[in-house]
């Protein structure tokens, strides 16, 4: 009898999720940053990262490049805010500006690649591109985008724990309770 796998995709959509929602918190003003970089180290970060490692030895590179690298964002946004508060290499606006379009950038692949997945990931892939043009413009010198995108994220989030939510139900279950549609583009 073959061992059944747990599927890491489910840990890496709960750190993205909630590392990307308390940011959003934070860009609503509704929160300090504290808690934003503890989790962006912790599970936005090394979890998604373990959870990518994991995707690539069940042979998917959508999961294995996503997590990995979306990982090491988080990571990166903490040490570009610890660095600030301790004065050690300043970031300004449009530094972080600069950061956020590369990742912008790499998003727009990772969104095309979305689309041979299923829609709830082509949704949510979506709603992060849309989110990081949103902060690029906001740290480029119109800050009121940086809410905007706060607002936009939070769905960008919620889009992560559905399909979160969708493996472990669904799994548990032994059928599909939560739907998360075909591709748009089949193979």
């Amino acid at each position: 009898m073959e061992k059944k796998m747990g599927n890491p995709a489910a840990v890496g959509l709960a750190g993205f999720g909630l590392t990307t929602l308390l940011l959003q918190i934070h860009n609503i003003g509704l929160m300090g940053l504290g808690p934003v970089v503890a989790m962006g180290f912790i599970f936005g970060g090394v979890a998604q990262m373990i959870a990518g490692f994991q995707e690539q030895k069940m042979g998917n590179n959508f999961g294995y490049s996503a997590f990995v690298s979306y990982g090491s964002f988080w990571i990166g946004l903490g040490l570009i805010w610890i660095f600030n508060y301790f004065d050690i290499y300043k970031s300004t606006s449009s530094d972080v500006g600069f950061f956020m379009l590369a990742w912008t950038l790499f998003t727009v692949i990772l969104f095309i690649a979305s689309l041979w997945v299923h829609k709830a990931m082509a949704i949510t892939f979506g709603l992060l591109l849309i989110g990081f043009i949103l902060l690029v413009i906001g740290h480029f010198g119109n800050p009121i985008y940086n809410v905007i995108a706060g607002y936009e994220l939070i769905a960008c989030a919620l889009g992560a724990w559905y399909m979160m939510a969708a493996i472990i139900i669904n799994d548990l279950a032994g059928k599909d309770i939560i739907p998360v549609g075909k591709p748009f583009i089949s193979k």
